[in-house]
């Protein structure tokens, strides 16, 4: 019997994504997302979880480019545990998201407008060509705004 191993993670870059390349020029990023999760105890009580998330090439040239501390992400993946021995010969086990898909659900120049102003802006004081480069006289239907 086959299993699956898929995960969808939507959450917070919880710092900047730092491009970095293998010696061999290939590109990869690490990355943690904030994840909210509801308590099961009090369904008023939140909490997170703060998985580790791992990309390679093009996803992690797209993300260290774009992807900015608190921006919203989604991440498609699949779980990847390892080991390795650290500096006093102990095994250290890791688990992480392998990405194979990852979209950024809002622009730095909305994060920036969400998150100065402190209040979430309304659908009509949106400009669909804020951060996105739609171009000339493009229109982007509403249901296509992954943010609003």
């Amino acid at each position: 019997m086959a299993g699956i191993n898929n995960v969808v993670l939507v959450g917070r870059l919880t710092k900047d994504p730092e491009l970095m390349k293998t010696k061999n020029g290939i590109s990869f990023c690490r990355f943690t997302v904030a994840v909210d999760r509801q308590n099961k105890k009090d369904d008023q009580t939140a909490a997170a979880d703060f998985p580790g998330v791992v990309a390679w090439r093009q996803q992690a040239d797209f993300i260290g480019s774009y992807g900015a501390k608190g921006m919203m992400v989604s991440v498609e993946g699949a779980i990847q545990t390892g080991s390795y021995k650290d500096r006093d010969g102990r095994t250290v086990y890791t688990t992480e998201i392998l990405a194979n898909r990852i979209q950024l659900l809002e622009s730095k120049k909305s994060k920036s407008n969400y998150s100065n102003n402190g209040t979430s802006l309304r659908r009509d004081e949106i400009n669909a060509n804020d951060g996105f480069d739609v171009g000339d006289n493009s229109e982007i239907p509403d249901e296509d705004l992954p943010f609003l």
